[in-house]
């Protein structure tokens, strides 16, 4: 459980609360992000913080809704923010963090892989760790091939 001092005294949070104020947090970065004026066409300003908003949140939890059109209202820096959340949401940004241990070489605890279980609904914490390496690697396959066609 991750420790958070609150007026001099720590408080305990359950994996599920990290999961959620980690989405939080995420969803408001990418509505920050793309509220910026580099990330859209329109002269001197970004999306409106509703629209930013929505565009976030759909993204990271990959619904696949957009109130505006990707491609021609966002420029590249919007859209390259558009897809690290979308990769992020489906991937899902623990699996993202224990990815990050593994490449630095650091061991994975038991905080980590109960994050790690809790967020990808698993009944066990054997091979988690191995899990998230397969899903990284298949998925990196499976959408370099498609660039590659494309």
């Amino acid at each position: 459980m991750e420790l958070i001092k609150k007026k001099g005294k720590f408080i305990q949070l359950h994996p599920a609360q990290i999961l959620v104020i980690g989405f939080a947090v995420l969803i408001l970065l990418g509505t920050l992000l793309l509220m910026l004026p580099i990330s859209t066409y329109e002269e001197g300003r970004g999306l409106r913080f509703v629209d930013a908003l929505f565009e976030a949140t759909s993204a990271v939890c990959v619904t696949g809704l957009a109130v505006v059109d990707t491609g021609t209202t966002f420029t590249i820096f919007g859209q390259l923010v558009m897809l690290f959340l979308v990769q992020i949401g489906g991937w899902g940004f623990m699996t993202i963090g224990i990815f990050m241990f593994i490449i630095l070489g650091k061991k994975i605890g038991l905080k980590e892989r109960l994050l790690l279980q809790d967020s990808l609904n698993l009944f066990t914490l054997s091979g988690v760790v191995k899990l998230v390496s397969k899903i990284i690697m298949i998925t990196l396959i499976v959408e370099i091939t498609g660039a590659l066609i494309l």
